[in-house]
């Protein structure tokens, strides 16, 4: 008689030691990576803007996913893409020369992305809906803790105990791949309630999830890109005083987002997707004119806890969605959200040599955008209730392939 599975040996729980395993590997690459490139590598301006190119690439191609899960399950994969990741990570500092940081950027980047679209679909299909936005954010704050961690040691690895930073990317991926080979010894092999398919799934009764799918790869670009660069452009913002405002950020997230998750469990997708475009579309605004330290800070900080937000998107999701879609299109919803990257960040580049403000208020813009559509999204979605086709009146829109 097989005896019954320790209660951690969960699905809940998988999924968190799988989120807590990814920011130690990337939040690690991420933060050496300017020093190692310009101190090890002797990058300039040209080999920097190739690379973030190259980082993007494995972005656009996790719509392969579905291809992938022909020869391999996805929980397997996920686990696969999280050991791609920590590996990627974990030899860097070993290839301290241009063609080296590429090709382990690209691989690190192909486990990131693929990673992360997988994981997205195993919360979707493995957690209920009833339980998903409360658990989404506690799996959201364990994940920010973990970059607490890696940040923390990155901080007493190089300051204190003075290791190389060949040690330090050996410790953060290291510390990746050795969860993920724990959860593949660990766990059993959790199936899943419907059998995914295994091609491409675009339909029209998803359009809005696209679009605001979309919208949020924008957002992030704005954020990711011109926020910071705003805090030390104009404020004169030091090393250690961004590297404050990140650990600040991940404090807060760690301590919110499983609030965040429960309020979208209780008011729903619709209204909480509201609120947060409307704060940004202050928070851009805000951006566009502020002109004392303080403001800034706050403006950056409220910026980045929205991010928690996205957990409703994802419910939206899994609402309307056949479950039979949710792989596919977990990994077409990561290209879409990747247009992005590749057409704002050399456009608004170009406008922000012209007017800073104009890029945060063409931002502002493109958050009213995702507030309409935001009205768009039914108090009570499902597969039969996916959009309205007018946002102040109630309307059905039937699921059509």
């Amino acid at each position: 008689m097989t005896s019954p599975q320790p209660k951690w040996r969960r699905a809940e729980i998988l999924l968190m030691l799988l989120a807590i395993a990814s920011p130690l590997a990337f939040a690690t690459w991420m933060t050496l990576l300017n020093n190692f490139a310009i101190d090890e590598v002797n990058f300039t301006a040209e080999e920097m803007g190739i690379l973030q190119g190259l980082r993007e690439i494995p972005g656009f191609l996790t719509f392969t996913v579905v291809f992938v899960l022909l020869v391999i399950k996805e929980q397997l994969f996920a686990i696969v893409s999280l050991c791609v990741l920590g590996i990627g990570t974990a030899i860097t500092g070993f290839f301290p020369s241009i063609y080296g940081l590429y090709f382990t950027t690209v691989l690190m980047s192909i486990g990131f992305h693929y990673f992360e679209s997988l994981h997205q679909s195993l919360s979707l299909q493995w957690l209920d809906k009833e339980i998903a936005p409360a658990a989404l954010g506690r799996i959201l704050a364990a994940s920010s803790f973990a970059s607490l961690v890696a940040f923390g040691m990155i901080y007493f690895a190089s300051d204190v105990f003075m290791l190389s930073m060949k040690t330090v990317y050996i410790l953060g991926g290291g510390s990746a791949l050795a969860i993920a080979l724990f959860c593949w010894i660990n766990f059993p092999r959790m199936d899943t309630k419907v059998e995914q398919h295994t091609h491409l799934v675009l339909k029209k009764s998803y359009w809005l999830f696209y679009s605001l799918q979309f919208m949020s790869g924008a957002r992030r670009q704005i954020f990711v890109v011109f926020a910071g660069f705003l805090m030390v452009e104009r404020f004169d913002f030091e090393v250690s005083s961004m590297a404050l405002l990140f650990l600040a950020n991940g404090i807060l997230t760690m301590i919110t987002a499983p609030y965040i998750g429960k309020l979208i469990g209780k008011w729903g997708e619709r209204k909480v997707l509201i609120i947060e475009y409307v704060g940004l579309i202050l928070v851009f605004t805000g951006y566009a004119f502020v002109s004392v330290a303080w403001v800034g800070i706050a403006l950056y900080i409220l910026d980045h806890l929205f991010f928690s937000i996205a957990i409703a998107l994802k419910t939206y999701f899994q609402k309307i969605a056949d479950p039979a879609d949710i792989a596919s299109t977990s990994g077409v919803s990561f290209t879409i959200s990747h247009i992005a990257a590749v057409i704002l960040p050399p456009a608004y580049g170009f406008l922000w040599m012209i007017s800073p403000a104009a890029v945060f208020l063409s931002g502002a813009a493109l958050a009213g955008v995702s507030l309409y559509l935001a009205f768009l999204v039914p108090r009570h979605p499902s597969q039969d209730n996916v959009a309205r086709s007018n946002p102040f009146k109630s309307s059905k829109v039937r699921n059509t392939q």
